[in-house]
């Protein structure tokens, strides 16, 4: 799948799984996100089965996760050229961005 692989950016694939994960568990019955966790019925519950060391992360499973990623941060009017940490920095940096607009 070309144009997923987002590995150059500055958020390592563990944290990109834990920020997955929190969103699939704290969000995935948000109807704001309702359309998002639909279409990514894949990436978001890999992230989450990956972050819990439940499963390996196969070459397949890290494309989804790396879609999920980037559909996630596009959503937002983000992009990956901050080291994002958390879900927590990723909704304040959203929050005051769109404050600013």
């Amino acid at each position: 799948m070309e144009g997923i692989d987002d590995r150059d950016g500055l958020t390592s694939f563990e944290t990109i799984c834990s920020i997955l994960s929190e969103l699939w568990s704290n969000y995935r019955q948000d109807k704001e996100l309702k359309d998002f966790v639909e279409y990514n019925d894949l990436g978001l519950p890999l992230a989450f089965l990956i972050d819990a060391n439940l499963v390996d992360a196969s070459e397949q499973a890290k494309e989804y996760i790396f879609e999920t990623w980037q559909i996630f941060l596009a959503a937002l009017g983000l992009e990956n050229d901050i080291e994002w940490k958390s879900l927590e920095q990723i909704f304040k940096y959203s929050e005051n961005r769109n404050k600013d607009n």
